[in-house]
């Protein structure tokens, strides 16, 4: 579920919503986070440009992230809704968002499979208690066959080519802020794309092209840059490492290494899922980047794959080298103050309930913690050290009652 992940947010303003629907997200992908770091590594290990090229084993990038990946999430998120049940058809359903395109479909994965199986929870509601016995089998596969078959028919000729002119949408707006030379407003659709699993369509569906036009008059361009900047991405992760939620900061340095060394940004993502207000600290350290790279007239000869700082060092012309690393820093540097501060550095990460022991809580809190306790120990002991009369002793003590008041016996009378 989302709250193994997140606080479950309470309350129905805006940014309960939108914290709700963060909470969902990440309950669909973070589970699946072994996955992605198993996909990290094989892409940064085996493709062309990583450290042990090797042309067999690279074939296993491509139908990871675009079959296994969107697969396992839609089954995710249909298990959150209706339990097996929800995340068999949630699959199936995602299958067809995953045909029907050719870039990752991450996000028709995290629509279609909730939607597939809520539609299967209302059906199984409308059959409930109407099925005669001896049936029960038949029509449970049955329906969830048919529905899974309808929806993933559904995904390849709807669902698929909607989220397609998403990112047609998206890249568009890049394109026209590049344009209208606001280069750094440009990570608002940026930064939040890449979020939702659509940084390669932005990037090499937009950025690259333009940038291979660049670098071919001035020998450089900075198109290369805008998306594959890693400084963003370390950012955020240094700040779920040192102010994050305590179970998950033993996930940042794996990631760490996988985003910025290794180049796999997709590491980072979820991570803003869960909290969606890091999407600022992203924007802002994005921006940040892309303003000091065109101050200081910055560029790569060449698209850096993956965006790995190691692929930036490989990329990078001698009259640069100043410019691209001191965007990086700053980026990173930017990503990773805002993403504290939006961690209120470590106060609004945590659960809102006290959790173990009173190790974690302030000193005050501490000591207005152990008051009660305090006072249920001395009403403990006044208890216990209190005499418990049994209740032969209670009919005793009752009888020697009424013998006093009686008053001391009558002597016998001697012989007349």
């Amino acid at each position: 579920m989302a709250t193994t992940y997140t606080p479950q947010p309470t309350g129905s303003g805006l940014k309960a919503n939108v914290q709700r629907m963060g909470a969902h997200l990440a309950g669909m992908v973070m589970p699946n986070i072994g996955a992605f770091i198993a996909w990290g590594l094989i892409t940064a290990l085996f493709i062309p440009t990583g450290w042990l090229p090797n042309k067999e084993l690279a074939e296993l990038v491509d139908p990871m992230v675009k079959v296994l990946l969107p697969v396992l999430i839609g089954y995710t998120g249909g298990r959150m809704v209706h339990g097996q049940r929800g995340a068999v058809v949630g699959a199936v359903a995602t299958m067809g968002v995953v045909v029907g395109s050719e870039v990752p479909m991450f996000l028709g994965a995290m629509i279609i499979g909730p939607l597939a199986a809520y539609l299967m929870k209302l059906f199984d509601g409308l059959i409930e208690d109407r099925v005669r016995p001896g049936f029960e089998m038949l029509v449970d596969n049955f329906s969830a066959g048919i529905l899974g078959m309808l929806m993933a028919v559904a995904g390849m000729k709807a669902i698929g080519p909607v989220v397609r002119t998403f990112t047609d949408a998206a890249g568009n707006g890049v394109d026209w802020l590049i344009d209208h030379d606001i280069m750094p407003l440009a990570s608002v659709l940026i930064e939040p794309a890449k979020v939702l699993f659509l940084n390669n369509a932005i990037n090499h569906g937009v950025l690259s092209p333009l940038g291979v036009q660049q670098a071919a008059e001035a020998g450089k361009s900075i198109m290369f840059m805008l998306e594959t900047n890693p400084g963003p991405g370390l950012g955020v992760l240094l700040a779920y490492l040192f102010f994050g939620p305590r179970r998950l900061r033993a996930t940042a340095p794996a990631a760490i290494i996988i985003q910025f060394f290794g180049g796999i940004h997709e590491i980072y993502f979820p991570y803003i899922l869960m909290k969606p207000r890091m999407i600022l600290a992203a924007i802002a350290g994005g921006a940040t980047g892309i303003a000091i790279f065109l101050a200081t007239g910055a560029g790569l000869v060449a698209p850096p794959a993956p965006g790995s700082i190691f692929a930036y060092i490989a990329q990078t012309p001698k009259d640069s080298w100043f410019g691209v690393y001191a965007g990086v820093l700053a980026s990173a540097a930017v990503s990773f103050g805002v993403g504290s501060a939006l961690l209120g550095f470590g106060k609004l990460a945590e659960d809102r309930t006290v959790e173990d022991t009173g190790d974690d809580a302030p000193e005050g809190e501490n000591e207005a913690g152990d008051r009660p306790a305090r006072e249920s120990e001395t009403s403990t002991k006044t208890l216990t050290e209190t005499p418990v009369e049994t209740p032969a002793e209670k009919t005793g003590a009752r009888s020697g009652d009424r013998a006093k008041a009686a008053g001391p016996p009558a002597e016998s009378a001697g012989p007349a």
